[in-house]
């Protein structure tokens, strides 16, 4: 923010001048440390400015991105398995029934998440949330390694089909505390200025994962034999999510609670946490149904793309395109290895900028090029295809990279997690998750190729307008949290800007 000066410099602005210290803050950055400076009547000490350790930062990161990691491995292994797990699951249907069947699977754990969320949420506004996200990590971990047991159709009939769905089933209640939480953790965790940056590396691994589940899929597929994959194959990705939880339960359970759950809340926030205490989910819709709202709309515009591009995508080019397997594979894992390496470069972009802008253009763009995208993807040859998927990519990784900043943003913390694990789930089980099954189901009804791009054109739409009544929040201390800077020089820079900017505002209200 500004610059510390030397020992023995004056700090005393000629009346009537504003320092560069004060002038050079944006806008949302200001307006947010008037009213606490305010509030407090003075400026900002050394206690009122929460310093994070960097060993501790990279730990909580680290931790809260395997979690995201090893749930979309599950999803990308889940979604280029579908049409395998369609015959091991329902083999007495027809192949587009089999398909429909393996995603209506795979969207009834969406149903799940919402009450996930109602749980999870304000276990962890009360008991803490790495207590949370330690235990969502056990049972997410325990419901993917479970599908890799279940016996096939074959073996035990209607029970294969009913255990699949109440291993899902599991995997979305723990889904439901997952996201939310990491979330919540990480913002909470990250100094106001390189929120975006750090929150960005949580879908860094959300999308790390699904290409390393895709990836491996593809190398079975390569490697097996049709009858091999649908024998044993398909269990193998599955069964890797028993060691890989193990490991990040033990990174979670070394984490040390958030500092934002730790410091006394301020004083306007006491009686909020008192009376969410005894209804979290009143509170929340009572109270901030408003930016609920906005983070339902958000939540819509991130993952409609999200799961059309990973959830749908690669049975529509094997199903409705009549593409091979290989290609259709290759061609979606380009597009995730794309997003990992664009996301953290936006999430810091994010930060320069602000969310809205960011989130604004991509979802202009999103409507403008949904239907070229498509028409991209489904032209022949290999380049045309390539670049529709890195189209829809690259808006894919504007909307992932500033949603773990912008969300828990909305929020105060007595109710964060509460809030996030409601609205976010709620919103991906009606409009994300339920994405490749009414695709699909579209398609097939209307014969329209296309229709995925006019569903894109729509979330765009909804996402323009949420974003109209998006508070920016770049920079901006969270809700009911201390200032977090990253290093004592920071801390220094943010208390004489505070100085600056509180003698400021007295002369402008005539306060000698």
């Amino acid at each position: 923010m500004s610059e510390a000066r030397p020992e023995g410099q004056s700090q005393s602005p000629v009346r009537g001048s504003t320092p560069k210290s004060v002038t050079g803050l944006p806008r949302q950055v200001r307006e947010e440390l008037t009213r606490r400076l305010r509030r407090k009547k003075g400026a900002f000490r050394e206690e009122d400015v929460q310093v994070v350790e960097r060993p501790l930062l990279r730990r909580a990161v680290g931790a809260s991105a395997l979690g995201n990691c090893m749930e979309w491995f599950d999803f990308g292994v889940y979604s280029y398995l579908a049409a395998t797990l369609g015959k091991v699951f329902f083999p007495g249907a027809s192949p587009a029934a089999q398909v429909i069947s393996s995603f209506a699977t795979f969207a009834a754990a969406f149903v799940v998440r919402p009450l996930g969320g109602l749980v999870f949420g304000p276990l962890g506004d009360r008991l803490g949330r790495q207590k949370v996200l330690a235990t969502t990590m056990i049972m997410m971990a325990a419901g993917t390694f479970a599908i890799g047991l279940i016996p096939s159709y074959d073996t035990i009939g209607i029970a294969a089909p009913v255990l699949l769905l109440l291993a899902r089933m599991v995997q979305g209640f723990s889904t439901g505390g997952e996201y939310g939480g990491a979330t919540t953790f990480v913002a909470e965790y990250s100094p106001d200025r390189r929120r975006g940056f750090l929150s960005s590396w949580l879908d860094f691994g959300t999308f790390t994962g699904y290409a390393l589940g895709s990836a491996l899929v593809t190398l079975l597929n390569v490697l097996l034999t049709d009858a091999e994959m649908l024998s044993w194959g398909w269990r193998l990705p599955f069964l890797i999510a028993g060691p890989l939880g193990v490991i990040g339960l033990y990174m979670r359970l070394k984490l040390e609670e958030s500092p934002a759950f730790q410091q006394q809340l301020d004083e306007h926030e006491k009686s909020l946490a008192q009376e969410s205490s005894g209804g979290e989910l009143r509170t929340v819709v009572r109270d901030h149904w408003r930016p609920l709202l906005i983070c339902m709309g958000l939540v819509l515009l991130y993952n409609v793309p999200n799961y059309m591009v990973t959830g749908f995508l690669p049975t529509y080019q094997t199903e409705t395109l009549d593409r091979s397997s290989g290609f259709a594979d290759i061609l979606v894992l380009t597009g995730m290895v794309w997003i990992v390496l664009l996301i953290t470069f936006i999430g810091r972009f994010s930060d320069r900028v602000g969310r809205r802008p960011v989130y604004g253009v991509a979802a202009a763009a999103m409507i403008v090029l949904a239907v070229p995208s498509f028409l991209l993807i489904k032209a022949d040859g290999t380049w045309a295809p390539i670049s529709g998927v890195l189209i829809l990519s690259t808006l894919l990784a504007c909307f992932a990279a500033p949603s773990a900043a912008t969300l828990p943003a909305l929020f105060p913390t007595a109710v964060r997690y509460a809030a996030m694990g409601i609205g976010f789930n709620i919103a991906v089980a009606v409009f994300g998750g339920t994405t490749p099954l009414l695709t699909e189901a579209l398609v097939s009804v209307t014969g329209d190729d296309l229709v995925p791009a006019y569903y894109l054109m729509v979330a765009g739409v909804i996402g323009l307008v949420t974003v109209r009544f998006l508070p920016e929040s770049a920079q901006v201390p969270l809700n009911g949290s201390q200032p977090m800077v990253g290093s004592q020089k920071e801390q220094r820079e943010l208390i004489s800007t505070s100085t600056d900017l509180y003698r400021v505002e007295r002369q402008h209200s005539g306060v000698s």
